[in-house]
């Protein structure tokens, strides 16, 4: 689909900045020209961001049109490599929010950011739901321990998890001996008293999910995930992943139902959102990793 490149032959120098980065070679020099060969287009923007003069354009493609954040056209990084690795290390799981509400503008700039993500072939197969208050939280929550309480009851019966044994790899048993007791007790605390060990009380969260038919689905949406983590921490929002969320979605289909999520979708993260309610002096150490170093050379 060439057409998907337009070049301005009134701004073209002929530069060429555009044709080596274009990945399927689309892009050719003419007469000092800038020309769109037969060949297939991934929009990938490549030649668009690599034009000096903004000769390039591709179509559906365009700046964010952040609301809360100044964009940059410079092709300049903004931050320097230690300044991004501090705040990678400062990024902490929130479980402790205050019930100020996030601006529902500063939620759909996070959704922005996060398509800035990569994604295999370039397929961009993101749709993303975003719960904006407490009320939509609860209901949310509602849901989701509703799902826990049946799968309560099952592994809670010995012959369910004999049949689990047997056939399913013991997946419940091993579900009833590392979580029940927890999830049991999270329920009854929800139920009886109204407390959120869900999602510790933020106020808002933004659902990533992928079409299950892309090239590689959960990479995407884990790519798209760690940016909206990363630029929420930057705007000193708390943020925390809720797993089980998405465990309940991928096998109650009325949840994703009921939040919206296409059926051709996978919910791939739940990402609780909310004003944090706690403070670090400095970043938390990490495990030791050595890596595998292998040299074919």
């Amino acid at each position: 689909m060439t057409a998907a490149v337009n070049i301005d032959k009134e701004l073209c120098t002929g530069c060429g900045s555009c044709v080596p980065v274009c990945p399927h070679k689309i892009l050719v020099v003419e007469k000092k020209k800038a020309r769109v060969v037969k060949g297939t287009c991934m929009q990938c923007g490549h030649c668009q961001a690599a034009c000096p003069v903004k000769a390039v354009s591709v179509n559906l493609l365009d700046r964010l049109g952040l609301k809360t954040i100044e964009e940059k056209d410079s092709g300049r990084h903004g931050v320097s490599p230690a300044e991004l690795v501090q705040l990678m290390r400062m990024r902490r799981s929130c479980r402790n929010f205050t019930d100020q509400p996030i601006e529902l503008s500063v939620l759909k700039d996070l959704v922005k950011i996060g398509t800035t993500a990569p994604s295999g072939t370039n397929c961009q197969p993101w749709n993303f739901v975003i719960l904006p208050t407490r009320s939509s939280m609860l209901h949310l929550g509602e849901l989701t321990c509703e799902y826990y309480k049946k799968l309560n009851k099952q592994a809670a019966n010995p012959f369910y998890r004999l049949l689990a044994r047997l056939f399913y790899r013991d997946a419940l048993g091993r579900y009833y001996r590392n979580y029940y007791v927890s999830v049991k007790d999270a329920v009854d605390r929800w139920e009886k008293k109204g407390e959120d060990l869900l999602f510790h009380g933020a106020t808002s969260a933004i659902l990533v999910t992928v079409n299950k038919d892309a090239s590689c689905p959960v990479e995407d949406g884990m790519l798209a995930t760690q940016n909206i983590l990363l630029a929420a921490e930057s705007m000193n929002i708390g943020s925390c992943l809720i797993g089980f969320v998405v465990e309940a979605a991928k096998r109650d289909k009325t949840i994703g139902a009921a939040l919206g999520i296409p059926a051709d979708h996978l919910l791939c993260s739940v990402i609780a959102l909310g004003s944090k309610n706690e403070r670090y002096c400095r970043p938390a150490g990490r495990r030791v990793v050595i890596p595998i170093v292998k040299d074919f050379r």
